[in-house]
Order: C-alpha cells, then structure tokens, then sequence
C-alpha cells in the first residue's frame, strides 16, 4: 500500500544542502546524541523553526524522562497525546507561522497498554496481561520496555499520517544505540532460551529432570508466585509475538527509508565527540541516513579574524606603553593605575590568543566532520538558556540561516 499523502508545504528537496532542506525533504528526523550537549533544544528548535517557515502539521515527539521540551514550548500537561502549541505564544515571540507545531513526551505506561489492546488475541488475554502484577510494573521493570515501546510509538504517530514531518528526540547516544535496536531485541527475547526456561513447567506438568534443580532454588529465593506471575506473564505475552515480530520488521524499515533521516548533535569536547564519533559509525553500519551533524556551543568566528590576532600580540607585546596612554582617558581609571591596567591588557591578549588557538584546532575538527554527514551546522555559544518559544526560534536562526 502506497504512503498517505503528506501535505504539500513539504517534501521538496532543497536546491542546496542545509537543515532546511533535510527537513523540508523528510518524513521523520530523529535526533541523537550524548546528554549534556543541548540535543533536546535542538530538536525542538528544528520542529518549531519548520512549523514556522516551511508550514505543515510538524510534531516534535521526546523520549527523554527530562521536560525541558514541555517547559521550553509553554505547554502545560504534555504527554502520550499530542498537544498543540498555540498560536498565542508565537505572536508572543514576534512571529506568524506558516504551519502547526505540536508536541508529545512519551508516556511509557500508556503506550503498553494501547500496545496490549491492540495485538492480543481476543479480549480475555488482554484483560489478563493489564491485570498480571509484573505487568503493571513493566515500564520500570521490563527489559527493553522503555526503548522498544518509544520505537512503537513512533511507527504509529508516522502510520496515522497526521503529520508532514516527526522529529524524535532520543535519549543521549548510548541509550540511543538501545532505542535502535530495541524492537530485533525484543523479538529475540520472545525466542530466547531463558524465557523457554521460564515458561516451560507452567506449560506442562511434566518438568525436566536436569531443569528441576533450577525451579527448587528459584522457589526458594524468589518464591513460587512471583515465578508463577512471570511465567503468567510471557505465556500471555507469546500470544502477541507475531505481532510484535511483525511490527519490529516494520519499524525497522521505516528507519532504513528514505523518508527517515538522524541528525546527531554534539559539541567539540573531547568526550561527547567521541561519543557521537561513534554513533555516526553505527548509524553508517546499519546502512541508516545520516542526514545532519549539529556542533553546539562552537566558539564565535570572530575568534579567527586575523585582525583580532594582531590587536591580540599589540595588547601583550605592547601593553605596558598602551596602558600608561589609556590611563587617565579611561573613566574610573587614573595615571595611578596604569601597572594594574597594563597587567589587564596582558591577560586580555593572552586570553584571545588562546581561545583563537582552540577556535582553530575546532575549525579543523568541522572539516574533518564535514565529509560525513549531508549538512554540517555549526552553532555558536550564547550566554543564556532557552527557556521559551522565542529562544527556541533564536536557535532556529542559527541552525536554519535565512
């Protein structure tokens, strides 16, 4: 069956590459990347920035525990269900968007149960598996529940073909690697050995001989219910397991497809970097597109103006005649005061000098970056948080320059 029909405002591909044109040329743009380095920010950022000038239903979906995204937007009560920002707060930072912007955080409780609903076999298994006690536990208990369940739920909000353009925020890269993986790890698990050890003398009643040693001391340790509520449990589960099978080989698709792309952002610092290094490697493994690359906090260009270098070398190699000029034209400093401020003009040209060498030593790292991913963004640091609409906008700027 042919993909719905997505608006019109979007996917055309961009003339030339940019964050711009990624976005308006896809379906669904997943960000990653380690914690720490603004990629919750920058998601939203994105989606806001497409919803402004590109229009279309655009939905920026977390998956992050943390509710920045929540605070950042002015938007109270986020959750499972989609809720949309509203025009208000837009006029509020100055600006009309062309589209909608909706948010979501997801709700790992609910979307197992609308899972549960949906894939069990007829109405008494369903009742069985909310009401089994382990169950009711699973999103903090359950391997996988978190990543698997966040993969779920983005194959769904994408079928439903209510939006132009998904962007997914991910937890940081680690934890990313699991979200990918997590639905093949969930259908194995289903086929695992252990969970065939588990299940196997709830099934019959006649329970193997080199086995028997393992339920004794298991009864003993845990006791026999909650061996009983974990087999309840997987026995009831394995009803689904073609539909979890089914929906694994789905997901995984739609993020080999082209209408999906994976933006990672990073800072230069050695260790995010490293990390992120390494999931552009797995991305590439898994023949998934990496779309973009988002450096955060990048220092300033400025920094490598040769102008500045030369005023930098004056204030060092000239600073006490420099000073004993300024002394005195300076408000607030007098003659007195010309060795403390020949000891400022040092230090000041001693600082540029070395925040040049580290702007040099990062314009080299973006070369070296720029031949793997479509779009390299360079973002550079700014004084203060976003902490609303119109700084999630001003960040949009940057990312997407007119």
């Amino acid at each position: 069956m042919s993909p719905p029909v997505r608006g019109t405002a979007r996917g055309r591909p961009s003339p030339a590459p940019s964050l711009g044109g990624l976005l308006a040329s896809k379906e669904i743009v997943v960000a990653c990347g380690p914690g720490g380095v603004g990629k919750t920010t920058t998601a939203a950022a994105a989606a806001a920035t497409a919803a402004v000038r590109s229009g279309g239903r655009v939905l920026v979906l977390t998956v992050d525990p943390a509710r920045r995204l929540a605070d950042a937007l002015g938007v109270k009560g986020i959750g499972n269900e989609a809720v949309r920002v509203p025009p208000q707060a837009f006029a509020a930072a100055g600006v009309q968007p062309k589209g909608e912007l909706w948010a979501a955080m997801l709700d790992t409780k609910q979307s197992w149960d609308d899972l549960v609903r949906r894939h069990a076999p007829d109405a008494r298994t369903r009742e069985q598996i909310l009401a089994n006690p382990l169950y009711r536990n699973i999103s903090a208990r359950f391997v996988q529940s978190h990543d698997y369940i966040a993969m779920e739920r983005l194959y769904e909000l994408h079928a439903e073909g209510c939006y132009d353009l998904l962007v997914v925020d991910t937890p940081p890269s680690r934890n990313a690697l699991d979200f990918l993986d997590a639905p093949a790890r969930m259908a194995d698990f289903f086929s695992s050995r252990l969970l065939r050890w588990l299940i196997v003398p709830y099934r019959s009643r006649l329970v193997n001989v080199a086995s028997r040693p393992f339920y004794q001391v298991a009864d003993r340790i845990l006791g026999s219910q909650f061996l009983s509520d974990i087999a309840e449990f997987f026995i009831l589960f394995q009803s689904m397991y073609d539909g979890f099978v089914t929906r694994a080989k789905a997901v995984e698709r739609l993020l080999a497809d082209r209408r999906t792309s994976f933006l990672v952002v990073s800072t230069l610092e050695p260790t995010p970097l490293r990390e992120a290094e390494t999931f552009v490697g797995a991305l590439e493994a898994r023949g998934l597109h990496l779309g973009a690359l988002v450096l955060n906090k990048v220092l300033p260009p400025f920094l490598l103006d040769p102008a500045g270098a030369q005023a930098a070398e004056a204030f060092v190699r000239d600073h006490e005649r420099l000073a004993k000029a300024l002394a005195g034209e300076l408000p607030g400093i007098p003659k007195a005061q010309a060795a403390q401020l020949a000891r400022v003009l040092q230090t000041v040209g001693r600082s540029f000098s070395d925040y040049r060498l580290v702007a040099e030593r990062e314009q080299e790292q973006r070369a070296e970056l720029s031949r793997a991913p479509e779009v390299l963004v360079s973002v550079p640091s700014v004084d203060r948080d976003v902490v609303d609409l119109a700084g999630l906008l001003a960040l949009g700027e940057r990312l997407w320059p007119r």
